[in-house]
């Protein structure tokens, strides 16, 4: 804990004291906590928002806290959301509603609930307490109050299956194509890095329909490598890849040869282990974008439920006529605590693998 006071309490003037504190570092750290807030902000809301019960989702409750109305059993009129009625003399009594909200509203007390009379709306207020909502969790993952359609083992089977194929396999091909055109010379190689870069200035919803009757003419179509195969080479792999492996000394690469390695040892044995931090970026990248796509997954797999992933899966509460916005926002925090351990593990490659070359 001393290291990280240390660290962030350190200043222009001096890197282990704060004796000095200028314009500078004042600029530094408020542009590091605007940067903190603008990433936290909205996760922390998601959260905040998942543990709440659905009539506060619902209203929009925009409070912290989870507040959920108290409801009473009342004999011969059943479950009602308990109210505080104020009169003119500041005496607050617990009632019900027992009629429809109008500028006037009939209300019963729970003490006498057959003796109805009227109030102005503004005089009552919900009685509330602080509840932690567990069953916007608990009622998909173990299918209850109906929501046996939300099969949440399959659709993590079929997420981490498609993230972890299609990770692994981005990494090979990526790297195998950056390994050839960094280190190999033939005519050519600066005109297909060009083309390869290029492509990222093609918005990825224009070649829908073009991967869509590839998809379909090699019958992989409504099947998970389907979503697997045609993101497998990506330009951005292949270009932070080949970047890094340029700076891999060619004399490595040359001794090895003249050891008799032949080209897959060199890269298997020598390239790869030394393009780890590159590596690892890429594969944090990809996680990511496995793991969060909706379009293209929702394209090949709508025809077969059993398929879909759990960004598919969240569609299971939007209907037509009704949206159970406390199931997905719960559901949502439950899809990002996979992709954050990910994050959390392999972060630290990140400026190693931007700082460092592969010269070890």
């Amino acid at each position: 804990m001393s290291r990280i006071g240390t660290f962030l309490t350190r200043t222009k003037g001096n890197r282990d004291t704060a004796d000095r504190f200028g314009m500078q570092d004042f600029l530094a750290y408020s542009y590091l906590l605007f940067g903190v807030l603008i990433v936290l902000v909205p996760v922390a809301w998601t959260f905040f928002t998942s543990i709440k019960p659905e009539r506060a989702v619902d209203n929009f409750d925009t409070r912290l806290l989870p507040y959920a109305q108290v409801e009473t059993d009342i004999p011969g009129v059943g479950e009602k959301p308990v109210w505080i009625y104020t009169d003119e003399t500041g005496t607050e009594t617990l009632v019900y509603k027992a009629g429809p909200t109008r500028s006037v509203t009939d209300v019963a007390t729970l003490d006498n609930p057959d003796e109805v009379f009227g109030v102005p709306r503004d005089t009552l207020e919900p009685q509330e307490v602080v509840r932690i909502a567990t069953e916007n969790y608990l009622d998909p993952l173990l299918k209850r109050n109906g929501q046996e359609n939300f099969n949440f083992p399959t659709y993590l089977y079929n997420s981490v299956f498609v993230t972890v194929v299609a990770t692994l396999i981005t990494l090979l091909i990526n790297a195998m194509a950056a390994f050839a055109l960094s280190k190999y010379r033939f005519r050519g190689r600066l005109t297909f890095t060009i083309l390869i870069v290029a492509t990222l200035l093609i918005p990825s919803s224009i070649i829908l329909v073009s991967l869509f009757f590839v998809v379909w003419s090699f019958g992989i179509f409504g099947s998970l490598w389907g979503v697997i195969i045609p993101a497998a080479a990506t330009p951005t792999g292949v270009f932070l890849l080949r970047q890094y492996m340029l700076t891999i000394p060619d004399e490595l690469l040359e001794a090895a040869r003249m050891d008799a390695a032949s080209e897959w040892r060199i890269f298997w044995r020598i390239v790869l282990p030394l393009s780890l931090p590159a590596l690892s970026v890429l594969a944090i990248l990809s996680v990511i974008w496995r793991w969060n796509d909706f379009l293209w997954p929702l394209i090949v797999l709508i025809s077969d439920p059993n398929a879909h992933t759990l960004q598919l899966g969240l569609t299971q509460f939007a209907g037509e006529f009704n949206t159970d916005f406390h199931y997905i926002l719960a559901m949502t925090v439950v899809t990002l605590l996979p992709i954050t351990l990910v994050f959390v593990w392999l972060q630290r490659f990140i400026t190693t693998g931007i700082a460092t070359t592969g010269l070890k």
